[in-house]
């Protein structure tokens, strides 16, 4: 089940899916609207029987330094990047308890471990991130698993939110050094092909190169 807001892109996705033998749906939806996850959760559901693995990976990162006070960012990144995780959570949730199985992966960053200057308000969004998966795990008894996947320097288009150069310009070294996606897609992998008793809770993935 494929959703985000690009029904292009996601048209393109399962298109490739379906070309190498698989079978994918494609739901357009934003995850900053509680309904619309609801929608996805259902569709899934219905379609399949189950809703075994839900992968929370929406996320924006425009850059800035807090004393610029770009509050519209911040509200921006607070409602994609931690209640977008959170209308995730509360659609599939209910389903995963109810069938006595299930599987969160959360994308969050390094910047869930760790706080750099310009980063304050994108480090709080993904330490939350982080935070919202622990509690998950202690508080499903074993019913539902979490994995919480930290990518380092990434080969993707969130650099392209940031609108302060000099902020854009102080990260390029690691632009130089990131990695493609498909080693964020190997470690989803890996942590869902675990039997049900095994829950890989976290996982860092980084450019060989990145000190940080």
């Amino acid at each position: 089940m494929l959703s985000a807001r690009r029904k292009d892109r996601l048209d393109a996705l399962a298109a490739k899916i379906r070309e190498a033998g698989g079978e994918a749906l494609v739901a357009e939806s934003d995850v900053t609207d509680p309904e619309q996850m609801k929608d996805v959760a259902a569709a899934a559901t219905q379609t399949y029987g189950r809703l075994d693995v839900w992968i929370n990976n929406a996320g924006l990162m425009p850059l800035s330094p807090v004393a610029m006070g770009r509050t519209e960012e911040w509200n921006r990144m607070v409602d994609v990047n931690i209640k977008g995780v959170l209308n995730g959570i509360a659609a599939a949730h209910p389903i995963m308890l109810e069938q006595g199985s299930g599987h969160f992966v959360n994308v969050s960053s390094v910047a869930g471990h760790v706080v750099f200057p310009g980063a304050a308000v994108y480090c709080a969004t993904k330490f939350a991130v982080r935070a919202l998966g622990e509690g998950i795990r202690m508080e499903s008894g074993g019913t539902v698993r979490v994995t919480n996947i930290s990518p380092g320097a990434v080969r993707t288009e969130l650099t392209d939110h940031i609108t302060v150069q000099e902020v854009k310009d102080g990260i390029q070294g690691f632009l130089d050094i990131a990695i493609e996606p498909d080693a964020i897609a190997r470690a989803i992998r890996f942590a869902i092909a675990e039997p049900g008793d095994v829950d890989v809770n976290e996982i860092i993935v980084r450019p060989a190169k990145q000190d940080l």
